[in-house]
């Protein structure tokens, strides 16, 4: 697995850090939480040893806990910063080497985060390269209660089928197709 954070989806995180949640039912427009990440050095290979616990790739979910959360090279707090992401991003846990886990992110860049800013992976990101809709119920011929952008995450309520009602911060529910989202 390549351990390289791809530092190229930093000013991409930016951009979705931008996207915009707009309500077709309603004349108001919700923008997603303004969190940026910053453009650090470059990044190094992560470190591993064999003596590290590690775990197989599963399907292990965390969501961050605050903004300016700092993923890492490596899974020390010394390691330079590869990335840093918002509240509500969704990782899967790739690895775990004490209190470090190594994770991916839906555009599979890959590093290391401190447990103590993760938390259980309630959130799902909006996958698609183009605007979704949101429904008012779990089939495509539903009402369209909202459009959403690529990059913007949501809070996870339920699922039904290939459907997950989701929870836009602004407070916005509705269902989305799987396939559309990440994790």
């Amino acid at each position: 697995m390549n351990t390289q954070i791809r530092l190229s989806h930093v000013l991409s995180r930016c951009l979705i850090a931008c996207s915009v949640l707009v309500l077709l039912s309603a004349p108001a427009v919700y923008a997603k939480t303004d969190s940026t990440s910053k453009d650090h050095a470059n990044a190094s290979k992560a470190k591993e040893t064999k003596e590290s616990s590690k775990t197989k790739e599963s399907s292990e979910t965390v969501s961050v806990l605050k903004d300016g959360a700092n993923v890492r090279t490596g899974p020390d707090a010394k390691d330079p910063v590869a990335m840093e992401l918002f509240m509500g991003y969704p990782l899967k846990v790739v690895e775990k080497k004490g209190e470090w886990l190594k994770v991916s992110d839906f555009e599979n860049d890959t590093g290391w985060i401190n447990t103590k800013m993760v938390g259980p992976g309630n959130t799902v990101i909006v996958s698609a390269k183009n605007p979704i809709n949101m429904r008012s119920e779990p089939k495509e011929s539903a009402t369209i209660v909202a459009n959403i952008e690529h990059g913007v995450v949501l809070t996870k309520i339920s699922s039904k089928g290939d459907w997950v009602k989701v929870k836009h911060t602004k407070g916005t529910e509705g269902w989305i197709s799987k396939k559309l989202l990440w994790p």
